[in-house]
């Protein structure tokens, strides 16, 4: 094997793995590195697996074994938690998990609210524009 088919390979697996791992953070399965949250776009999380399935097809018959069970894998664990995050997507609004946390933050920051003083000032100047 040349230097440059060991780099090739190399670079190869790298592109496999950087783009699960931002579908993953797009799946909302790992934070942010950048804001170190857990965020999900689905929208763009199966944008990833489709370049993923993009690169499988193209690739076909050109790469070592050890790089088809790698992308194979990759794209397998991906559509399981693609799978799972929509379904998690649709059972969403029957829980409402959301509106039962917004309660505590309001009451937390009851110190924050305007006092009824307050309200009575801004009131007419709503009405004047």
């Amino acid at each position: 094997m040349t230097n440059s088919t060991e780099t090739n390979n190399q670079l190869f697996t790298q592109l496999v793995l950087s783009l699960q791992m931002g579908a993953m953070q797009q799946l909302g399965k790992i934070a942010s590195p950048v804001t170190g949250k857990i965020e999900r776009d689905l929208v763009m999380a199966k944008a990833s697996i489709d370049m993923l399935e993009m690169l499988e097809v193209k690739t076909k018959g050109n790469l070592t074994s050890d790089e088809e069970k790698l992308l194979s894998h990759v794209l397998y664990e991906l559509r399981l938690n693609y799978v799972d995050e929509v379904n998690k997507k649709d059972r969403q609004p029957e829980t409402k998990p959301e509106k039962e946390e917004k309660p505590e933050k309001e009451e937390k920051s009851e110190a924050s609210k305007p006092t009824e003083q307050q309200e009575t000032v801004s009131e007419p100047s709503k009405t004047d524009e």
